[in-house]
């Protein structure tokens, strides 16, 4: 047989070879994550919160008696909040005791509002155009749900596939973009919306326990919708393309489960229970994520660099250690891994200062590393599953965020949980931060000296003499 007829025979074999190879690759693509747009809840300045409203808010609890009362002074004295964070509209009206399921979805409809219709705006798509919607509240549930609500508003079409989310806690936006992110790899040409925030109004404690007073101090309204799809034809409108996403769960150990959990006082009155062991719950999914991470977002020559390092590091004790002359000596630094060779931007989870500080720490990040995280617990306080999409927001409109620039999301939650994930700049984002919920005050931040007014009102309060101190009238 010649040539040219083993040619015709093994023809039929290599077009079918080619075919399913360009299948295969022509998948993979589809199967990409990409963020289009996304707008954050920005409420109204009557529900801002001021340093004397605050302390008004506090008096206004009768449970507590003096030594609840100055902790919850020290507490927000110490938060790193400022006045500007907001709160439901029920505290303003008196009624944080006696909160109404009507409270909850005022609250709700408020920020749907304020987002999905100037996303959708924005993008020129219909509500009818959504294929996918993940919503995530974790401590209010409603029937029907919430992501129904959204459909009933906006008029979803009947095929629409809802997710709806709860008690998935801080962390829980990272965990609808993995919903997404995992129907995009069997759907092509899809777009998914997702909403995520926290429901505040019929969540607020009015007891005296002081592990369930703390969360009144730390979190703050606000929330985010975001649109994202898997066109290959509209990569190129795209903000943001998903590199990975590790999530970790410690739920097995009842320390790391009970670190955070919604729960009722000895008197039966609900609230948000933080734990003396939450650190510690913290430090061990976090190392236990980044240990997972790590390979998927760091060059290799820097994963070698670590192991080469960190194994003469090993032998060198080893060595001292057996010399009786060098047992008393203390050891020497231990090898860290340089973040920053695959991490351009730092989207920390702002659920407080310590949080902020210990993330800065055990990645050695710098203050401007630190600054967007910073920036956004002292201006919009935590607001839970949101938080990172405002600190995203922060780079943005300080213009950090270039074409390849890579943006390390991290973020903890309740169960107890830490998620994170590595985004793409898809193309350069000088210009688009018109519609930006930081566009007002931007050019306020960093301040050249961060102001603290709850010290300059409460400051007094670390050293009162208990024994003159009295609760106000």
């Amino acid at each position: 047989m010649d040539l040219h007829h083993t040619l015709l025979c093994f023809f039929p074999f290599l077009y079918l070879l080619a075919l399913l190879v360009f299948k295969y690759v022509s998948n993979k693509r589809d199967q990409d994550c990409y963020i289009l747009d996304y707008e954050l809840h920005k409420p109204s300045d009557d529900r801002m919160l001021s340093t004397d409203f605050c302390g008004d808010i506090i008096k206004r609890n009768k449970n507590l008696g003096l030594s609840e009362y100055k902790f919850l002074l020290k507490a927000i004295v110490s938060s790193g909040l400022g006045e500007e964070t907001y709160a439901p509209r029920m505290v303003f009206h008196g009624r944080e005791e006696s909160p109404t399921l009507h409270d909850g979805l005022d609250e709700m409809d408020e920020l749907f509002q304020d987002t999905i219709g100037k996303l959708l705006a924005r993008s020129g798509l219909e509500a009818t155009d959504i294929d996918v919607l993940v919503v995530n509240i974790s401590m209010l549930a409603t029937i029907p749900s919430l992501s129904a609500r959204i459909v009933s508003q906006y008029k979803m079409r009947e095929d629409v596939k809802v997710f709806n989310l709860t008690g998935m806690g801080c962390s829980a936006s990272l965990i609808s973009v993995d919903v997404v992110r995992n129907v995009f790899k069997t759907c092509r040409n899809k777009h998914a919306l997702v909403v995520t925030s926290e429901s505040l109004s019929p969540n607020w404690y009015s007891g005296n326990d002081k592990s369930m007073i703390l969360s009144n101090c730390l979190f703050r309204s606000g929330g985010c919708a975001m649109l994202l799809t898997n066109k290959r034809a509209l990569k190129e409108r795209a903000m943001f393309k998903l590199k990975c996403l590790v999530r970790t769960h410690h739920g097995a150990k009842d320390e790391s489960y009970e670190a955070c959990i919604q729960k009722e006082d000895a008197l039966g009155r609900p609230g948000f229970y933080l734990s003396k062991n939450l650190p510690k719950a913290a430090t061990r999914a976090f190392i236990d994520n980044f240990r997972e991470i790590c390979p998927k977002i760091l060059p290799i020559r820097e994963l070698l660099r670590f192991a080469i390092v960190s194994s003469v590091t090993k032998l060198i004790t080893n060595v001292k250690a057996s010399s009786s002359s060098a047992k008393l000596a203390p050891p020497g630094p231990k090898p860290t891994i340089n973040f920053k060779t695959g991490v351009d931007h730092f989207c920390i989870h702002t659920g407080g200062k310590a949080v902020i500080e210990g993330i800065g720490k055990s990645l050695d990040l710098t203050e401007s590393d630190l600054e967007p995280a910073r920036m956004t617990l002292h201006r919009y306080g935590n607001t839970s599953a949101s938080s990172l999409w405002y600190v995203l927001a922060y780079m943005e409109a300080k213009k950090r965020l270039m074409k390849g620039d890579r943006v390390l999301m991290i973020s903890f939650g309740a169960g107890f949980k830490c998620n994170s994930c590595l985004w793409e700049v898809v193309r350069d984002l000088k210009d688009t931060s018109n519609n930006n919920a930081w566009k007002d005050c931007i050019d306020n931040y960093p301040p050249t000296d961060l102001q603290n007014p709850f010290l300059e009102k409460y400051g007094w309060i670390n050293n009162e003499d208990e024994s003159t101190f009295k609760l106000p009238e």
